[in-house]
């Protein structure tokens, strides 16, 4: 029997956060363990792109799989299991309490949609439409996918509008087969957020900026002489870099910035490192100091495809038109032909999402230390209170 299509997409959209506050527990979080798997996707990408800016939603990875969880059965669903560290039975009631924490309203503004497209006609278990109902408040709705360019235009109005008009063109039409496409899984972040320290635009200069590489560029410099947390790290192989933290107003979302401290040691390594639990140990090393803090302001957007980075972390399955088991979403055979995210970054002096470090963690009593952000660096947004890592990047050429 010919397999039918379901197609597969993830969305994260432009993202402006805010701060960070409390402890996280030694056992990891749905939110972390979730994590932990986008960042190994981001892993994977940047090997083959170790020049270039990326930017990926580690959150965004977990969702879009987390959407497919309830369709999915035996091999398929044990190796999405396996790959986002859930318990085998029932996440999903810690996965509504994670959407629901990670949504709540204050200060700033981070909202998540989640929404399944299905060919019209086509009937969908309604166990599969009730818990992403239930669970993730997707929307559920139907298009004509005989109609391509008509039902992209309706799934990328969608996504414009979710994203604030951010990210206005997600699906192009060629990805949908007239006769074979069934379903199409979107999952959209945004993120708006003030700086808890604003950085006053006149002191924005330019300055010069090492990219990846080896050219010197001058670009925009934010900078301010404020109160930071900020450490210094090691990796087990004993690479020194420096760690600081840029709270949002609100103090539930920060930026983390990492920053090799020897300036001739590539950030590709440092990233093999990160991961939850790297991140959750910068919160004991870190201790809040005066510093002058110079960061570029910069902007920066990615394409990533989700299939190569997955079926090489062990998720492969779900890909195959032989072995893809989704029973669960309907009585017609299905597999995922394509899986792809799209990110946008916007930092400036008011606030958005992403940063930067460099520099030695030194505490002058009567002068600051310098904490300049002039080469690559690493930067990841994060919700403390679940340990969720909603994007993270490296930034080559701001």
């Amino acid at each position: 029997m010919i397999m039918k299509h379901l197609l597969l997409f993830c969305l994260c959209a432009l993202v402006i956060l805010h701060g960070l506050e409390g402890a996280l527990p030694q056992t990891p979080t749905y939110g972390e363990r979730g994590s932990d798997l986008g960042i190994q996707v981001f892993q994977q990408v940047v090997r083959s792109k170790p020049l270039e800016n990326v930017v990926i939603s580690p959150h965004g990875v977990a969702s879009i799989l987390g959407m497919l969880l309830p369709g999915a059965y035996g091999e398929t669903r044990k190796q999405i299991i396996s790959g986002l560290r859930y318990k085998k039975n029932g996440p999903y009631r810690m996965l509504k309490k994670l959407h629901k924490a990670l949504t709540k309203s204050n200060q700033n503004s981070v909202q998540i949609a989640n929404a399944i497209f299905s060919q019209e006609g086509y009937r969908m278990k309604p166990s599969f439409e009730a818990t992403n109902r239930d669970n993730f408040q997707s929307d559920i709705r139907s298009l004509d996918f005989s109609n391509p360019q008509r039902a992209a235009s309706e799934i990328n109005d969608w996504v414009n509008n979710k994203t604030k008009g951010h990210i206005s063109n997600l699906i192009n039409p060629s990805m949908l087969d007239p006769a074979m496409t069934r379903l199409v899984i979107v999952n959209s972040i945004y993120f708006k957020g003030l700086w808890k320290s604003r950085f006053q635009p006149t002191n924005t200069k330019m300055r010069p900026f090492t990219g990846g590489d080896g050219n010197v560029y001058s670009v925009p410099m934010m900078s301010q002489l404020s109160v930071f947390n900020m450490g210094m790290a090691t990796t087990p192989q004993g690479l020194k870099y420096s760690v600081i933290e840029l709270p949002y107003h609100g103090n539930s979302i920060s930026m983390l910035i990492a920053l090799p401290s020897d300036e001739d040691t590539p950030l590709s390594s440092l990233i093999p490192h990160i991961s939850t639990a790297t991140v959750q140990s910068w919160t004991k090393l870190m201790r809040m100091r005066k510093v002058h803090l110079v960061i570029p302001k910069f902007s920066a957007d990615a394409e990533v495809d989700l299939k190569a980075s997955l079926s090489a972390l062990g998720i492969t399955d779900m890909f195959s038109e032989a072995e893809a088991d989704f029973r669960h979403i309907s009585a017609e055979p299905l597999y995922v032909s394509k899986a792809l995210q799209k990110a946008k970054i916007v930092v400036n002096e008011d606030g958005t999402k992403a940063a930067a470090a460099t520099a030695a963690v030194l505490l002058a009593r009567s002068s600051p230390p310098w904490f300049t952000v002039d080469r690559p660096f690493l930067f990841l947004i994060r919700h403390n209170p679940t340990g969720t890592i909603l994007f993270m990047g490296q930034i080559n050429q701001p």
